[in-house]
């Protein structure tokens, strides 16, 4: 299993939202690079970057998003915003490892297809993100009538990695649900790689058991509730 610490960005900051909500911040930090290096200093080996300007579709931060790819040596993946090929190209060129895409696939699946044909599917990331048993998409205002696994099932053969959102606890700092998961991994060959909610190490050590591939962590890194070193062991035991 491996940690992914988040650097979700915003205004050219390093930004943690309380369930997704752009009004509502945990924090903010002015420097985003130094974030990415702290992380990759204390271990991480994959970085999940989140562009929530170009999510809003209020401007983007690619400049940042190059910044730290030049200063780190870790891969990173980045989401947010990503309507087009041309976006997604970019993003590759610049050197990011695995883009991750929400709601044009999941409303536009040919989307996909012509991703798949000009990036491989390696290099694509699902975002299906989950609220009351249900799909949402649109920065999770609107419910799409698919559970997860539905959704995942379409796309189970056109992209490489499922990074799988539950909304109901996301941000909140209450721990995770881990039945949700479970079905998820059970039902599915696809990588899983999970976010939202996670808050102590053993919700982490909860996750290592169910050979989950990759867990991102945000909120309970920045907080301090967890610490990134023995998060990493734990995910290498």
């Amino acid at each position: 299993m491996i940690i992914i610490p988040a650097v979700d960005l915003k205004d050219k900051k390093c930004v943690q939202l309380i369930q997704g909500d752009p009004n509502k911040k945990h924090l903010e930090i002015d420097n985003p690079v130094e974030v990415a290096k702290k992380w990759v200093e204390n271990g991480a080996e994959y970085l999940h970057i989140i562009d929530l300007d170009a999510a809003f579709g209020s401007g983007n931060n690619r400049d940042i998003i190059k910044n730290i790819i030049k200063e780190v040596n870790v891969p990173v993946e980045v989401g947010g915003g990503i309507r087009s090929l041309d976006v997604a190209k970019e993003l590759i060129d610049i050197g990011v490892d695995r883009v991750i895409v929400g709601t044009k696939a999941i409303l536009e699946p040919e989307f996909i297809d012509d991703l798949n044909k000009e990036i491989g599917k390696d290099r694509i990331v699902l975002a299906v993100e989950c609220k009351d048993g249900k799909v949402v998409i649109k920065g999770w205002k609107e419910k799409v009538d698919k559970t997860p696994i539905q959704v995942i099932k379409e796309f189970e053969d056109k992209v490489g990695y499922i990074l799988f959102t539950n909304v109901d606890v996301e941000g909140l700092l209450k721990g995770i649900n881990i039945d949700v998961i479970k079905e998820l991994i059970e039902k599915t060959n696809i990588p899983i790689i999970y976010s939202g909610g996670i808050t102590t190490l053993d919700d982490i050590k909860a996750l290592k058991e169910l050979d989950i591939y990759g867990v991102v962590i945000g909120s309970a890194l920045y907080k301090g509730l967890i610490n990134l070193k023995d998060a990493v062991k734990i995910a290498k035991s």
